[in-house]
């Protein structure tokens, strides 16, 4: 079988990504797989015994990170799973047995709603409900005056395809003592929850104890491999190991998973404050340099960014500026942007990105922002002009 257009266009984009000396962030998409894998046994030993047994079915250093999980969040429990999609699963799930009340309030733009194909409906048995449509977290009011119970209200923070937006402390604190007040239980999708508390002024503790139960990832903003855990009581969650494996979760070996997640809270998760205080200095730079590159009409939300993650929205197509972008990478070793895609209401034409800044990012000054902007645009105008 043939290497497709498809296969063609991101290998080309991973190799482009890979050789500039100049990015925003690394993904771990970046690396083949003999990179990763040497990363990973070069640097495991630091954070757990490598001499001790292979962890089977979650009995070594996947324990080690359900405790120590637990500790950071200021849980009772925690139990590890292959993904968050099978955790929340599990989580809304058992919360619906307990609450008699299948129906589970979120936002539309939640990640259950828009990238896991109906699974809480067709897999779960729940039914969901939107208290709002905006492209923001519901108000206190909106989930008070909801017309019909719910059992469970989700939370995704930060909202990611809203613009990984949050709401303010007050705000927040609010909307969860009105889901109290309707006697429906709060549960925290944080797969980016690592990333919140200086938006919040708060540490983990704090914000996750206005909730019954958290779910947090290790792969999105640690750089671990893969995997998440699903934190919160001592009885929901050992209900949940209970699921885990009618799930298919109860995976015999998780280790290399595992170490990777250890990695993240030890390297990572000190140093995210630093990255969502550089987002800031990056968005208002980007704004700058298109403003001053004469682009007719730009967006970057939100403005400041609430964690070191935001959205760019530009009057260009997908595939002009995916063509741009990987352009830049390759002719002048620059990744200001990685993939774009058309936006999903709005005039054709029409396209976002979403902006990553992490380690590598902390490199650049606003002055190399507005430069690569420049860059970036002149490219821009050169695939859409027409050519004799």
């Amino acid at each position: 079988m043939g290497v497709t257009d498809e296969q063609m266009q991101r290998n080309r984009r991973l190799t482009a990504w890979q050789r500039s000396g100049k990015a925003l962030a690394r993904m771990s998409a970046d690396h083949t797989l003999a990179e990763r894998l040497a990363t990973l046994a070069a640097d495991a030993g630091t954070v757990h015994d490598l001499d001790e047994w292979t962890d089977v079915y979650g009995d070594g250093v996947v324990a080690e990170v359900e405790r120590r999980t637990a500790e950071l969040l200021g849980m009772e429990a925690a139990a590890f799973f292959p993904t968050g999609t099978m955790a929340q699963q599990v989580a809304l799930r058992c919360w619906a047995g307990r609450t008699g009340n299948a129906v589970v309030a979120l936002h539309p733009l939640s990640h259950p709603e828009v990238h896991e194909r109906g699974a809480l409906t067709s897999v779960s048995g729940l039914r969901t409900v939107h208290p709002t449509a905006a492209p923001r977290h519901a108000t206190a009011d909106e989930i008070r005056d909801f017309p019909e119970p719910f059992g469970t209200l989700m939370l995704e923070l930060p909202l990611r395809d809203a613009g990984f937006v949050l709401p303010s402390w007050e705000q927040l604190e609010d909307v969860v003592a009105a889901a109290r007040e309707r006697d429906a239980v709060v549960h925290l999708d944080g797969a980016r929850l690592w990333e919140c508390t200086p938006h919040f002024g708060r540490g983990l503790p704090e914000i996750a104890a206005l909730a019954d139960s958290v779910y947090v990832s290790f792969y999105k903003s640690l750089d671990g491999l893969s995997g998440a855990v699903l934190a919160g009581p001592d009885p929901l969650i050992e209900e949940a190991r209970t699921w885990r494996h009618r799930y298919g979760g109860q995976v015999f070996q998780q280790y290399p998973a595992a170490l990777s997640a250890l990695l993240g809270l030890e390297r990572e998760l000190p140093r995210l404050p630093s990255y969502v205080a550089h987002a800031k200095v990056v968005a208002e730079a980007l704004a700058t340099g298109f403003e001053g590159a004469g682009v007719p009409w730009f967006r970057v939300h939100p403005e400041p960014p609430h964690t070191h993650q935001f959205k760019v929205w530009l009057p260009y197509s997908a595939d002009v500026l995916d063509e741009a972008s990987v352009r830049q990478a390759e002719e002048t070793g620059v990744t200001l942007f990685r993939r774009w895609f058309a936006a999903p209401t709005g005039p054709p034409g029409l396209s976002f990105t979403e902006v990553t800044v992490a380690a590598p990012g902390l490199e650049w000054t606003a002055g190399d922002v507005r430069e690569a902007v420049a860059s970036f645009v002149r490219l821009v105008e050169e695939e859409t002009t027409p050519r004799a």
